[in-house]
């Protein structure tokens, strides 16, 4: 009902609790910011009876829209991240409209991990069509899937906390593949050779981001599992 919506701050504490006591209204101003614009989206489409559900498969939709669009003639990094950009609206604003309206479930964070999983599958595909090494692109996927499984195996074992927040972690993704066919649409404006280099720069950054986060999560984990033995 809308009528059990909550307001912000009842919002910034329940998003808290979900994710390992991290408090949005102390967090930077950029990512205040951007917390209180999904809290914003979500409570406008919680009153028009949008489901997050329905919110998160058009966000892994858009995703799928971005390798499509890559190859079209000059345009087509621009729109890739275009659409990467709003895919990673529809990421905050599902769990926003779930968290404002109180339907968060266990199941719709299933949903919400798979979903993640598959987007930055389709991002890491653009990139590759826009001339991304194939081994480059597959390390960059595995890094990331690696650290999101190595942090679900830890709270199973037993971590009551998120671990670090690492390097690599999802917004970190999301800027990378946004920047990279940015930077790939204008450098391909310039000369159309460079589009391919300049994405593969952004493959490497993403894979180094990846794993140097990796390391920071291992680390964090080691140290929690320690202390909870």
């Amino acid at each position: 009902m809308v009528s059990t919506q909550l307001n912000w701050d009842q919002y910034a504490t329940a998003w808290a609790r979900l994710h390992g006591g991290f408090d949005p209204r102390v967090a930077a101003p950029v990512v205040r910011a951007w917390l209180r614009f999904a809290y914003h989206v979500g409570y406008v489409l919680g009153r028009l009876r949008v489901s997050p559900t329905a919110v998160t498969v058009a966000g892994v939709l858009l995703c799928f829209c971005v390798p499509l669009l890559v190859g079209r003639p000059g345009d087509g990094p621009f729109l890739g991240a275009l659409f990467v950009l709003l895919a990673a609206v529809a990421d905050s604003v599902d769990g926003a409209v779930a968290v404002a309206t109180g339907r968060t479930t266990r199941l719709g964070y299933v949903y919400d991990s798979v979903a993640d999983r598959l987007g930055e599958v389709a991002w890491l595909l653009a990139f590759w069509l826009v001339g991304a090494p194939g081994g480059l692109v597959v390390a960059g996927g595995a890094l990331s899937w690696l650290h999101e499984y190595v942090r679900a195996r830890a709270v199973a074992a037993g971590m009551r906390e998120i671990g670090a927040v690492t390097v690599g972690e999802r917004p970190t993704r999301v800027s990378v593949a946004l920047a990279g066919l940015l930077v790939a649409g204008l450098a391909g404006l310039i000369e159309p050779d460079l589009a391919a280099g300049t994405i593969t720069m952004a493959t490497a950054v993403w894979v180094l981001l990846a794993g140097f986060g990796l390391g920071q999560l291992l680390s964090s984990i080691r140290r929690a599992l320690l202390d909870a033995d």
